[in-house]
């Protein structure tokens, strides 16, 4: 199935009028042709090394019998339960792709006591670890590897035989699986995490846990051609400029499954486009919606709905309001499109599409906590077992848990969106993510939900590099049952609070109002905090 695009309203008008200027100027074969020099010469150096993702099919083919092979070996002695160590570009492709397929790969993102605990619990002795890192020095990854290889041990299995290493030539995970004698697939350094969904990062995950790699991969080779083409029927170049080229500018992205065969889609894209355009005080703002919740931003000049729909002949069957961008398309198909369509729209929006200039400040501050354990700072008060702190004194004035949601949502500007940020086990506690409705329900405005650590891989760039519109819910709780890391001064429980008030600091010295709420008691308190934010 190739990919088919229904425009109208302000999305049309914007083909229109940036579509033929991109064919002039060469742009689809130019970023085929890997040319750096699109996205302007402050750009260039590092698009120099970030464009090998354009020729990832044909690099990727000699894997699929690899991974196909160790798979049936393993299979053969009954090891069938695969994880996946990994964040954002690592996890955020597999999980769609393995989905997608009905293919069980556990995704473990998260650096929540609890919810590692429950992972090493899970089926151990029939259990295969994939490490997954480009870097090779993600420090969520290698806490969990280091977890599961002292798991293996204390079960007296061999880590060699379980573990199962995707990483960057010459990186110390590659340093690290060599000497360990774990199994080692090696991937493009010239591809940036978030572009790496059909590379090895993208294909090893998913092939070890069954989904069929080759046919992802025949499904992107069927839309490349159109794609490197300088044409006016050029998908990428459409769907760049519909989400790029509209005047005024729709920069808040809100993206919906409805009836598309492909399941969470939005959460992949939710990086490619947040971390590719969020900087420079400009950027795309990508906001997962479920079928229901766009009736919520119906009406707001500055969101742009794109609908992915099953095919293009059920496209007049979804087309709820003009200006939405209705796409079909298979996962492989779409997959490469999106990716020429970023690229695109970081031309159009004048900034480099595959730096994350503010990715790091997060983990540095992350990482200053943890070796200097300051005392925490108390909290402005507590409600119901609920800890409240602030960024500002004029958050929790109020001495009120709904009084400080109030300031928060007071802040917000016209134009602004409101992002939900959980540090917690989404295990135990999946009914957060139903805050994105609520709050936006009540906000009338954009509203975004993330897990923590998971979306500083993410959505992370854009809330300290985008436009300074945003405002910060974030929600944290306390640890019953903590977890060591093996041979690391710090726990589990340590490092996700570290990671939070990093998060969190760097979003107030960027000026942007955060509002901290921890939760003593998690599944207590969940009620209470519900009850105040209606």
């Amino acid at each position: 199935m190739t990919v088919g695009i229904h425009l109208s309203g302000d999305a049309k008008k914007a083909v229109h009028t940036h579509v033929p200027q991109l064919v002039a100027d060469l742009v689809a074969s130019g970023i085929t042709a890997q040319n750096p020099s699109l996205w302007g010469p402050a750009a260039e150096p590092e698009a120099a090394k970030r464009l090998g993702w354009t020729e990832a099919v044909s690099i990727s083919r000699p894997l699929v019998a690899e991974i196909e092979a160790l798979r049936a070996e393993f299979l053969a002695i009954g090891i069938d339960h695969f994880v996946l160590a990994g964040m954002g570009g690592s996890s955020l492709a597999p999980e769609v792709i393995t989905r997608t397929a009905g293919v069980e790969l556990t995704i473990l993102d998260s650096t929540a006591p609890e919810q590692i605990a429950s992972a090493l619990a899970d089926r151990l002795e029939s259990t295969v670890l994939i490490a997954s890192s480009k870097s090779g020095g993600t420090l969520e990854t290698d806490s969990q590897r280091r977890a599961y290889e002292a798991a293996f041990r204390a079960a007296d299995i061999d880590p060699a035989n379980r573990i199962v290493i995707v990483t960057d030539p010459g990186s110390p995970l590659q340093e690290l699986a060599t000497d360990a004698g774990y199994r080692t697939f090696l991937a493009d350094p010239n591809v940036g995490g978030r572009y790496s969904a059909l590379t090895a990062f993208g294909l090893v995950p998913a092939g070890l846990a069954g989904a069929d790699i080759g046919e992802l991969l025949d499904e992107a080779d069927a839309i490349s051609l159109n794609l490197a083409e300088d044409g006016d029927e050029n998908f990428g170049l459409i769907l760049g400029a519909a989400l790029a080229g509209t005047v005024p500018l729709r920069d808040k992205t809100g993206i919906v499954a409805d009836g598309t065969h492909i399941v969470g889609f939005a959460d992949w894209a939710e990086q490619l486009i947040a971390e590719s355009t969020g900087k420079d005080g400009k950027g795309l703002l990508p906001i997962v919606l479920d079928v229901d919740s766009p009736e919520i931003t119906e009406g707001l000049p500055d969101v742009q709905i794109v609908r992915l729909v099953a095919n293009a002949n059920e496209f007049h069957l979804h087309e709820k309001h003009p200006g939405e961008v209705l796409i079909s398309g298979s996962l492989g198909a779409l997959i490469l499109t999106w990716e020429y369509a970023i690229a695109v729209a970081g031309r159009l929006l004048g900034i480099d599409p595959f730096d994350q200039p503010d990715v790091e400040s997060a983990k540095e501050a992350a990482r200053g906590l943890l070796e200097n354990r300051p005392e925490p700072v108390a909290p402005a008060f507590v409600e119901g077992g609920i800890e409240v702190r602030g960024s500002t004194e004029a958050l929790t004035a109020s001495g009120t848990l709904a009084g400080a949601v109030d300031s928060l949502l007071a802040e917000l500007p016209s134009d602004g969106y409101l992002a939900v940020m959980a540090y917690v086990d989404r295990l135990e506690l999946p009914q957060l993510a139903e805050l994105r409705d609520l709050l936006a329900a009540r906000s009338h405005r954009p509203v975004t939900f993330g897990w923590g650590p998971r979306f500083l891989h993410s959505t992370g760039q854009y809330h300290k590099g985008g436009p300074a519109a945003g405002v910060f819910l974030q929600i944290t709780a306390d640890t019953e049952n903590d977890l060591v890391i093996p041979d690391r001064p710090f726990t589990f429980g340590q490092l996700i609070q570290a990671q939070a008030s990093g998060d969190a600091t760097v979003l107030a010295e960027h000026g942007r109002p955060v509002l901290r709420l921890n939760l003593g008691d998690a599944q207590a308190d969940v009620s209470t905090l519900f009850s105040a934010l209606r």
